[in-house]
C-alpha cells in the first residue's frame, strides 16, 4: 500500500451502530478500499486490527485520524487476552471495527473467534465487503468460478502436504490455495502428481500491487517453471476442478488385497490406494481392516 492517493472525503460525522464491524482492507493498492470502510473506520468508537501499524498507515493514507481512539491488536497470539476486551468494549453499546492485515476478515484470519464470541454474546456482527484475495485470484486465472473451493494454506511439511492434497484432489469446484513463496515450487510438483499432471491451473502472484502477475498452464508447465526459482510475493494457486472419476470398489478391494498380500501394512496400504484413487484415508482404512479380517489363517 505504497502507492500515493489524495485522501477521499468520508462520512466522519457518521457513527457506525453498535456491533462489530468487520471491515475488508486492500489486499495491496491502496485505491482498493471502499467508501463504505473508510466511514466505518472514521466513525467507529474503537479499533481492532490484526496488525495495527498496517491499520493506522492506510487511515493515514486517506486522511482518518484516530483522534486518541483505543487502538487493540488482536492476532492469533493475543486472542484469548484481547477479546474480553472487545467484548467489554461492545458491552457499553460501542462500535467496533476489526481489520485484518490485508483482505477480507474471517478469511484466513485470526478473526473468527472474535466474531463468533460476539455473536454468540448477541452482539450485531456487522461485515463492510471489499478486496478478498480469493475472489481475486478466481477473476484472473481464467477457470470454472460457477462452483470454488477455498482450501487456505497448505501445510508446510511435505508428508502433511501430500496428504491434504490427496483430499482435495477429487473436489468438483474449482480448488483456490494460498501458498507461500518458498513453498511454491515444491506445492506445484505435488499438485502435478497428485491432481495430474494435465489439469490447469493459474499462480497469481502480488494481486493488486505493482508487479502483479498470473501465469496460467497445466501443473506439470508451472511446476516446470517454477523450479527454477521462487516466485516473489504473496502467492496464490487456482486449480481447475477434477474431472468426475468413478472409482469401482472392485478396483479398490483388489488393490488393497495386492498391497496387503505383498506385506505392506494395514495403515501404509489404506494411505497408498487412498491416494492412488483420490478417496478418504479412513474410508480405505476401515475396508483394508475388513478385508484383514476376512483373510482365513494361514496353515502352519
Amino acid at each position: 500500500m505504497n502507492d500515493p492517493i489524495l485522501p477521499m472525503p468520508h462520512s466522519a460525522g457518521r457513527r457506525p451502530e453498535p456491533g462489530l464491524h468487520l471491515v475488508a482492507t486492500p489486499i495491496g493498492s491502496a485505491r482498493d478500499i471502499t467508501l463504505r470502510a473508510l466511514d466505518t473506520l472514521a466513525g467507529a468508537d474503537v479499533l481492532a486490527a490484526e496488525d495495527t501499524r498496517t491499520l493506522r498507515h492506510l487511515m493515514e493514507i486517506h486522511g482518518i485520524p484516530v483522534n486518541g481512539r483505543l487502538m487493540i491488536p488482536y492476532h492469533d497470539h493475543n486472542g484469548e487476552a484481547a477479546r474480553p476486551r472487545i467484548l467489554g468494549v461492545l458491552a457499553e453499546g460501542k462500535s467496533v471495527a476489526y481489520a485484518s492485515e490485508a483482505g477480507t476478515p474471517l478469511i484466513a484470519d485470526p478473526g473468527l473467534k472474535l466474531a463468533r464470541v460476539a455473536m454468540d454474546a448477541g452482539y450485531k456482527v456487522i461485515a463492510a465487503p471489499g478486496a478478498s484475495a480469493v475472489l481475486t485470484a478466481l477473476t484472473v486465472a481464467g477457470l470454472p468460478t460457477d462452483r470454488f473451493f477455498f482450501a487456505g494454506f497448505a501445510p508446510s511439511t511435505a508428508t502433511a502436504r501430500r496428504s491434504w492434497l490427496s483430499e482435495l484432489s477429487a473436489v468438483r469446484a474449482t480448488v483456490v490455495i494460498y501458498e507461500s513463496p518458498k513453498r511454491t515450487a515444491r506445492t506445484l510438483s505435488d499438485l502435478a502428481e497428485i491432481f495430474g499432471a494435465s489439469r490447469q491451473a493459474a499462480v497469481c502472484r502480488e494481486l493488486t500491487k505493482r508487479f502483479e502477475e498470473t501465469r496460467r498452464g497445466t501443473l506439470a508447465e508451472l511446476a516446470a517453471h517454477y523450479a527454477q526459482g521462487d516466485p516473489r510475493g504473496e502467492v496464490v494457486l487456482v486449480i481447475d476442478r477434477s474431472d468426475e472419476v468413478v472409482v469401482e470398489a472392485a478396483d479398490v478391494e483388489a488393490a488393497l488385497r495386492a498391497a496387503l498380500g505383498g506385506g505392506a501394512r494395514v495403515k501404509e496400504a489404506a494411505a497408498e490406494i487412498a491416494l492412488k484413487f483420490g478417496l478418504a484415508k479412513r474410508d480405505v482404512y476401515q475396508l483394508a481392516l475388513t478385508l484383514q479380517e476376512d483373510e482365513p489363517p494361514s496353515e502352519a
